[in-house]
């Protein structure tokens, strides 16, 4: 990225999604933040009141995350409100404010994770999507709900999205065994526990990937145990998830091993949980830093509430949410 992000335009994304070294990838992450420093009042406002000089910035590590609570009432913007082409919304638990991501390119996105998916499993038109997002689809404004909408509409009629017709779901799956196309059933936690414990299905050739999101609507169950049990019902050898929330335009996966992985433009690291502002290494517990790239309009350095820890492959584990942290619809813990 030669842009110049702090006096120049607004920086261009087409290098983030090349195949790029770690120094290159800190070298755009250094420069992403001076921009955005000097573009995000909210950001520049935290940043000044930790009393951190932008111009001290010279690693990776000593740059500032901003904590996710900040998109639930504030406007974390690189630019006008006016120029976004569209805020996204978590879903949100009663009694708790939805977090608002305002996304200036909507193409940036649909980019994003598009790419991302092909790094992990190919093309998403070699793909049929069965979307089972009760929770989602029941609210406006979600960005998973868009990102299914993208791959359903790329992939021919046989793919949709289902609320609660599991009869016509397991029709579907049914239908398309033995197809030359592949199967991905994505849904929800509590939708596809709610399938497999109705119906006992023989899908061993489908991707079943589930995307969190008990929230409070059944007893709370470890990702384990949901993974066997689906397993179980669905005669599959593994269940894949995603790990994705509004305030991202990127998503790690799970192949059904508990460990996730970035695509090449995003990175996870690991703080302190009782000094935030510095970092652990591998196999030790913490709250989980996301470093996106893609998040060039808004905040590309977030610190997440939720727990994990770094495996040396880079891989990463989700291990659960600070005790105050609110029940997110994308979160993977139960």
């Amino acid at each position: 990225m030669t842009t110049d992000m702090i006096d120049g335009p607004d920086p261009k994304h087409v290098d983030i999604f090349k195949t790029m070294s770690s120094g290159q990838f800190n070298d755009i992450a250094l420069e992403l933040f001076h921009y955005q420093y000097k573009k995000s009042a909210i950001y520049r406002k935290f940043v000044d009141y930790l009393g951190v000089a932008p111009d001290s910035i010279e690693s990776l590590e000593k740059i500032p995350f901003l904590p996710i609570g900040f998109f639930r009432d504030q406007v974390v913007l690189c630019g006008k409100v006016e120029d976004t082409d569209i805020i996204f919304r978590s879903s949100g638990t009663t009694g708790t404010m939805p977090s608002h991501h305002y996304v200036k390119e909507l193409s940036l996105y649909e980019e994003s994770f598009t790419r991302g998916f092909r790094y992990f499993y190919g093309p998403p038109d070699d793909f049929y999507f069965l979307a089972l997002l009760p929770s989602y689809l029941e609210h406006s404004h979600s960005s998973l709900i868009f990102m299914m909408d993208s791959f359903i509409r790329k992939s021919g009629k046989e793919s949709g999205f289902y609320l609660h017709d599991y009869d016509s779901l397991v029709d579907t799956l049914n239908k398309l065994k033995g197809r030359k196309k592949k199967v991905i059933l994505w849904g929800v936690s509590f939708a596809l526990m709610e399938l497999a414990e109705n119906y006992k299905l023989h899908i061993p050739e489908v991707i079943v990937m589930e995307t969190g999101g008990m929230k409070g609507r059944r007893k709370e169950i470890t990702r384990d145990e949901l993974h066997q049990a689906l397993c179980a019902r669905f005669d599959v050898q593994s269940i894949h998830s995603e790990y994705g929330m509004t305030e991202l335009l990127s998503q790690s996966y799970s192949a059904g091993n508990g460990r996730f992985m970035t695509p090449p433009w995003m990175k996870v690291l690991i703080r302190d949980v009782n000094d935030p502002l510095s970092l652990i290494g591998t196999g030790k517990t913490g709250g989980i830093n996301v470093i996106d790239l893609a998040n060039i309009h808004s905040c590309a350095f977030i610190a997440t509430q939720d727990l994990g820890k770094i495996h040396s492959d880079n891989s990463f584990e989700v291990l659960g949410r600070f005790d105050d942290s609110d029940v997110r619809g994308c979160s993977l813990l139960f």
